[in-house]
């Protein structure tokens, strides 16, 4: 798990982090960008809470990451998060590596190939979103900060899981 852990990461390294963007009004179907003056440095350091495959419309591969406050709520099943967490999700497309088959003799290998939009954050603040369940939501492709429009979708679709806080992913330890 370790070594994947280090494969996905490592992947990862090209996206540089910062947000100096304001929160933008918040309803209950607009995107709700957190207004942090950065983004932690040391991101890419965070740990893996899981890798997972997106099929359908996204065909993706995953690997959602963790700030030590996320790790302990998800370790100690807490829920709601406690404000303070902080959520990554890094994405590629889901593609074969006729390569490695080449050595299987086979088709069964799929690797990560180029990045799908960008990098995605949650951010816990239970006063300042709580209009969108106290989650603040931003992504970034090439570095540089998506504008609301792009993330529209993120509230909507996550407040169907209100139950687990708007939280898709579960802790693979």
């Amino acid at each position: 798990m370790k070594f994947i852990a280090s494969l996905l990461l490592a992947a990862a390294l090209p996206f540089g982090v910062t947000d100096t963007t304001t929160a933008s009004p918040q309803s209950d179907t607009a995107a709700v960008r957190h207004s942090d003056a950065s983004m932690p440095p040391d991101y890419r350091d965070w740990r893996l809470i899981t890798v997972a495959h997106e099929g359908g419309s996204f065909d993706d591969i995953r690997a959602i990451l963790g700030n030590d406050v996320a790790i302990k709520a998800f370790r100690d099943n807490e829920r709601p998060f406690p404000d303070g967490t902080m959520i990554a999700r890094l994405a590629w497309r889901y593609v074969s590596s006729p390569a490695n088959d080449s050595f299987f003799g086979r088709m069964q290998s799929y690797v990560a190939g180029d990045p799908v939009n960008g990098v995605q954050f949650m951010v816990k603040d239970s006063k300042k979103y709580a209009s969108t369940g106290g989650w603040g939501f931003s992504q970034f492709n090439d570095g540089k900060p998506v504008g609301s429009v792009g993330l529209t979708s993120c509230f909507p679709c996550h407040r169907q899981i209100a139950s687990r806080d708007l939280m898709f992913s579960h802790y693979s330890p």
